[in-house]
């Protein structure tokens, strides 16, 4: 279905991602809403973390506020979600435990514990399943009014596993290791699954009306160069191949995408082949060594200061972004 929604007044982040030269570099903060901010603990309202992800007016006034309070400052949204809506969505309980994160009551232990057959053959209508996520990102475009895109995401696949094996953050990965040990064929099985239900549910926040979309691949630095070659970058490229594959056949447009493999700087060079227009890295990684491993790809970065920064002086903060734009190439990157 088509919505209306009116015209963008700052299309920075979009141009940017696009691979167009820009006037700066643009802004905008992967945690943006969330506990920082006083006015987000009111309109939580003790609610489960869940619960705020499922209700649409709730989510899209989470979204808002960094919007809100620092206005002119932030170049884009991004939908106040989880990317745990897909285990969910594929059949499996997530509940977020105060003070210790998601935690999976029946975790994924091996591809004969009838949990992971449940998984495989569940017929998942991503429509439905995930329907609060696009009423949220069509209310928070409508009140955007235009200010600035709204970013959707989902979780990489890899990742994703991680969890549904792990039953929650971990700081071993054990159970996922053993999974791409002990079982490969079953684990790409199931990240196949997971990719091809990403593909869906991103076509469907599109449609819904995001404008680039973001995979967030936060566990690829767990995996050696290797596997990471083996169990996480395949199925990001299927991602990136499909989508928009996707898109066409439902009639919209392509949009830019974003891909975020955290911690797998080894792996820079292959996936600027791999489809995405933009690639997020970490802080471990000089920005300008980054650029010399590009080369003449027309990839775009997004990144990369050490969050910790926020903890020092205006200066030392200064002194990290001037860095880090300087490294980019003088601010035509995203920031």
């Amino acid at each position: 279905m088509a919505h209306a929604f009116e015209p963008l007044k700052n299309d920075l982040i979009l141009r940017t991602a696009w691979g167009q030269d820009v006037e700066r570099a643009p802004i905008w903060i992967m945690r943006q809403a969330g506990r920082y901010l006083p006015e987000y603990h009111e309109a939580k309202a003790g609610r489960d973390f869940f619960e705020c992800c499922r209700d649409p007016e709730v989510a899209s006034t989470l979204t808002l506020q960094p919007i809100e309070r620092f206005a002119g400052l932030i170049d884009a949204a991004i939908i106040f979600s989880d990317i745990l809506v897909i285990p969910q969505a594929m059949g499996m309980v997530v509940e977020m435990v105060d003070k210790l994160g998601p935690h999976f009551p029946e975790p994924l232990r091996s591809p004969d514990d009838g949990q992971y057959e449940r998984v495989m053959q569940k017929k998942v209508d991503v429509a439905a399943e995930l329907d609060y996520v696009y009423k949220a990102i069509t209310l928070t475009r409508k009140k955007l009014q235009g200010r600035v895109p709204l970013i959707g995401f989902c979780g990489a696949p890899w990742t994703l596993l991680c969890y549904m094996t792990e039953g929650g953050g971990s700081k071993t990965h054990k159970e996922s290791k053993t999974w791409i040990y002990k079982y490969p064929e079953a684990s790409k099985a199931l990240l196949q699954r997971i990719s091809e239900v990403c593909v869906e549910y991103l076509a469907l926040q599109v449609q819904a009306g995001a404008q680039l979309i973001q995979v967030f691949d936060s566990n690829s630095g767990e995996l050696s160069p290797y596997t990471f070659k083996t169990f996480s970058e395949p199925y990001l490229a299927y991602i990136a191949e499909h989508l928009p594959k996707r898109l066409q056949e439902m009639g919209l447009e392509k949009v830019p995408m974003i891909v975020f493999p955290k911690g797998a700087n080894h792996a820079i060079d292959s996936v600027c082949n791999i489809g995405y227009n933009v690639i997020g890295l970490d802080w471990v990684i000089d920005p300008a060594e980054a650029v010399k491993i590009r080369g003449d790809r027309k990839i775009v970065f997004q990144g990369n200061a050490d969050p910790g920064i926020l903890y020092g002086s205006h200066e030392n903060i200064t002194e990290t972004v001037e860095h880090m734009v300087k490294g980019f190439g003088g601010g035509k990157g995203v920031g």
